[in-house]
C-alpha cells in the first residue's frame, strides 16, 4: 500500500473521531489543531510498524491517532513556549485562541492520548502504555534540555544532538515499537524499527532545522529564520560553532545574547556566517549520515525487506520534502 494512501486513511479516522464534550470551547481548539495538516508521519509509522509482523489489515489506527494527539499536544505547548505566531500557514491555537485556553486544551490532548490507550484492547497493552509513559517524560525532558541551552553560552554538539533525540527521535521509535508490540513481535523486530525511528527522527529533526532557516515560508507555513529570530541554537548554530573560528564564535555568542542584539541584526548577521561557513551543506551530510543509519539498522535486522519496504519509502519522501 502507498503511504498516501495510508494518510487518506488516517485522515478518514481523525474525521470520524473529532472531540466532542462541553465546554465547546474546550474541544473546539483541539479540533483545529489536529485539522492544521501535516504529513501525519507519526500514526502511518505506527502502522508501518504493525505491518512488518502482521498481515491483518485492519491496522491500529486507535494507536496510531493516540500518538498523533500526543504529538499535536507537543506542538500545542511547544507554541506558547517559542511565542510562535503560526503553524503550517495557520495561527498557533494561543493566538487564535487565548494563552489559558491553549493550555487547557493541550493538557486534555494529553490526557485523552492516554486514555485511548487505556480503553485498547491488544494483548501486550501494558507494555505499549509503559513505553509511551516513558516517551512522554523523555519528551518533556528533552524540551526543558532545549530551554536550558538557550541559558549556556557552550553547549557541545553531542549534547544539542542527545536533546534533540529526547525532544524529537524517541516519538518516531515509540511509534514504530508500538505497532509492533500490537502485532505481537519479537523483541529484535522491536528494537531494530525503535533504532529505525531514532535515526529517522534525528535526521528529521535536522532537516526540520534546515527548512526553517532555509526554507520557503510559503512551503514550510513558518516565519524564514524564526529560530535564529528567536534566539533558539539549533543544530545550524551548533555546527557554526564547531566549524568556525575564534571570531565566528564569540559573535555568535553574542548574536544569540537576546540583551545585547535585536532580532533582525541576529538574522542578517547569523545568515552571512552560516553562508560563509557553508553550514547548510554540513547540517545535510550529517542528516544523509543519519538516514543512512537508519537504514542500514533495518538492512542488519534479518526482518524481510518485503515487510519495511514503506519505511524506507517513507525516508526517501522525507529525504525530499520541503515543509
Amino acid at each position: 500500500m502507498q503511504l498516501v494512501e495510508l494518510k487518506n486513511q488516517y485522515e478518514t479516522y481523525l474525521k470520524e473521531n473529532e472531540f466532542h464534550g462541553e465546554p465547546e470551547s474546550l474541544y473546539e481548539p483541539m479540533n483545529y489543531v489536529m485539522n492544521l495538516g501535516g504529513k501525519r508521519i507519526r500514526p502511518i509509522l505506527t502502522v508501518l510498524g504493525y505491518k512488518t509482523s502482521s498481515s491483518n489489515t485492519e491496522y491500529p489506527w486507535d494507536l496510531a491517532h493516540s500518538m498523533e494527539v500526543f504529538h499535536n499536544f507537543t506542538l500545542v505547548h511547544d507554541d506558547i513556549m517559542d511565542e510562535a505566531p503560526s503553524r503550517r500557514g495557520k495561527p498557533t491555537v494561543h493566538i487564535h485562541y487565548s494563552m489559558p485556553t491553549a493550555i487547557l486544551a493541550g493538557d486534555n490532548m494529553l490526557i485523552l492520548a492516554f486514555n485511548k490507550l487505556l480503553k485498547s484492547n491488544y494483548k501486550n497493552k501494558y507494555e505499549i502504555l509503559e513505553l509511551f509513559t516513558q516517551t512522554a517524560q523523555q519528551i518533556c525532558d528533552g524540551q526543558q534540555l532545549d530551554m536550558d541551552f538557550e541559558l549556556k553560552e557552550n553547549v557541545s554538539l553531542e549534547d544539542y544532538l542527545k536533546m534533540i533525540e529526547l525532544k524529537t527521535a524517541v516519538l518516531l521509535g515509540c511509534c514504530l515499537k508500538t505497532g509492533a508490540l500490537a502485532a505481537n513481535a519479537n523483541t529484535n523486530t522491536q528494537k531494530a524499527l525503535y533504532d529505525f525511528g531514532i535515526f529517522s527522527g534525528l535526521a528529521f529533526q535536522i532537516m526540520d532545522d534546515i527548512l526553517d532557516t532555509f526554507g520557503n515560508s510559503q512551503n514550510t507555513g513558518k516565519q524564514s529564520g524564526g529560530d535564529i529570530l528567536a534566539a533558539k541554537k539549533m543544530i545550524l548554530y551548533h555546527l557554526a560553532m564547531h566549524f568556525g573560528n575564534s571570531e565566528q564564535q564569540n559573535r555568535l555568542t553574542e548574536l544569540f545574547d537576546k540583551k545585547k542584539t535585536n532580532p533582525e541584526t541576529r538574522l542578517s548577521s547569523t545568515m552571512d556566517i552560516l553562508n560563509k561557513l557553508d553550514i547548510k551543506s554540513k547540517a545535510e551530510e550529517m542528516m544523509q549520515q543519519y538516514f543512512a543509519k537508519a537504514e542500514s539498522t533495518l538492512h542488519s535486522s534479518g526482518i524481510e525487506q518485503v515487510k519495511y519496504d514503506e519505511l524506507l519509502m517513507l525516508n526517501e519522501f522525507l529525504k525530499e520534502r520541503n515543509s
